[in-house]
């Protein structure tokens, strides 16, 4: 197979395996709110930070030693798409009269098994392009791009497809139908893909510890990396309270008569799109701000998006103040990127190579994993209080509070943490 037709299988490979997370992701707490699980939706987007402390790892090191990495993807693709579609088809027999502990069990199998393609999906990638004698560098990050198409393509799907009730897929049970019908096509799809061998049992493979980053523990006794890993998990508690809340509130306006009929109360998650757009754009940026500021200015303006992220959730409304909603969501670009991708390049630069991959798992552990789940169960607390069990619900408390957490996340950040020297670099 030449390089063209290679590069296209994966483009249409991360096109559909970012689409089954978009169908969700962004609208799934305004679904839960409609179904009388408001209270519960940090839960929901906890368990994916709690199932990707070690399911990940572990199906990595299935693929990595006794099935090949494309088998691998079909299989879970093919457990998670059955069980979204199944929490999806018990949502519409079940009406009004929808259980938490039915629906939450398929959910969790679902995302179980979703969490680890993420990682699985790029090694098939990798192995494809290695096949063909491509420079990886160089050839997959144009690929993966099409991954966030596919992530917004599938946001906007579910916004404006409406079902046959006049209700749109992202307040309903239509988006859980969607991502699982998608999921067990890239089921089908990843059994097309070119074959992935596994490593042989020579000492060269991965082990739990090492894939989960558990073995990079040892990094805490440096003071530095210490100070870099605690605060990785306390901004990664912001990462999911926008996806969780965001739709639910913007949503939210419309029992307001002054917003019932404003674009931006009716198509939340068209409106949150823009944060994946602007995402794609900003990675673009990272270099340029690397070179400029360096590591820590790079993260700290990072954190201190975060801050103008909640705020502006804070101050605005979808009709005349929808420019915050829209600034907002470009503010997101900055805040996602430069403290994943920095924080990424961080580790790289800054450990043995001997333990490079073990150190790049506990970053993603200590942000997606610990700092995700603890994160939206702590923005959980703070919007049961101040929302859901409130005679007088008020949204723009609760996004000031989550500003306020970042605003002194990022100050003690400045103060603790020690730019690198270009001496310190290792490997």
């Amino acid at each position: 197979m030449n390089k063209s037709a290679i590069s296209l299988r994966l483009i249409i490979m991360n096109f559909l395996e970012f689409a089954v997370w978009g169908a969700y992701l962004t609208s799934m707490g305004s679904f839960l709110f409609n179904a009388g699980m408001g209270s519960m939706i940090w839960l929901f987007f906890a368990t994916q930070g709690f199932v990707s402390i070690f399911m990940p790892a572990l199906m990595g090191i299935v693929a990595d030693k006794w099935i090949q990495a494309q088998k691998v993807l079909s299989f879970s693709h093919l457990i998670a798409g059955a069980s979204m579609l199944a929490a999806g088809i018990y949502a519409m027999r079940s009406g009004s009269d929808i259980q938490f502990a039915p629906f939450y069990t398929l959910y969790t199998i679902s995302v179980a098994f979703f969490m680890p393609t993420i990682a699985i999906s790029n090694s098939v990638a990798y192995s494809a392009l290695e096949g063909c004698g491509m420079d990886t560098v160089k050839s997959f990050p144009p690929i993966r791009v099409f991954g966030t198409v596919g992530f917004i393509i599938s946001m906007l799907l579910v916004n404006f497809l409406k079902g046959a009730d006049g209700v749109q897929f992202q307040h309903s049970y239509n988006q859980f139908l969607v991502s699982g019908g998608l999921s067990l096509a890239l089921a089908i799809y990843a059994l097309t893909l070119p074959a992935c061998p596994c490593k042989p049992s020579d000492g060269q493979s991965q082990s739990f510890l090492e894939a989960s980053g558990l073995s990079a523990f040892k990094l805490f006794k440096q003071g530095q990396f210490a100070i870099f890993f605690i605060f990785s998990m306390l901004l990664g508690a912001s990462l999911q309270i926008t996806n969780g809340y965001a739709n639910t509130f913007i949503t939210s306006f419309k029992d307001n008569p002054i917003f019932t009929d404003t674009w931006g109360a009716n198509n939340a998650n068209a409106l949150i799109s823009i944060s994946q757009i602007s995402e794609t754009l900003c990675i673009l940026l990272i270099p340029m701000f690397m070179k400029k500021f360096g590591i820590k200015k790079v993260m700290l303006i990072a954190m201190f998006a975060w801050v103008i992220r909640f705020g502006f959730f804070g101050l605005g409304n979808p009709g005349s103040g929808v420019w915050l909603f829209i600034l907002s969501c470009i503010v997101y670009g900055v805040a996602f990127d430069f403290f994943n991708i920095s924080g990424s390049l961080y580790v790289n630069d800054n450990v043995d190579k001997s333990m490079r991959s073990s150190a790049q798992g506990l970053f993603m552990l200590m942000t997606n994993g610990l700092g995700a789940s603890i994160g939206t169960w702590a923005a959980g607390l703070v919007v049961n209080h101040f929302v859901m069990d409130a005679a007088e619900p008020s949204w723009s408390t609760a996004w000031y509070i989550f500003a306020v957490y970042a605003l002194v996340v990022g100050i003690l950040f400045a103060i603790l943490f020690k730019e690198p020297q270009k001496a310190e670099k290792k490997g």
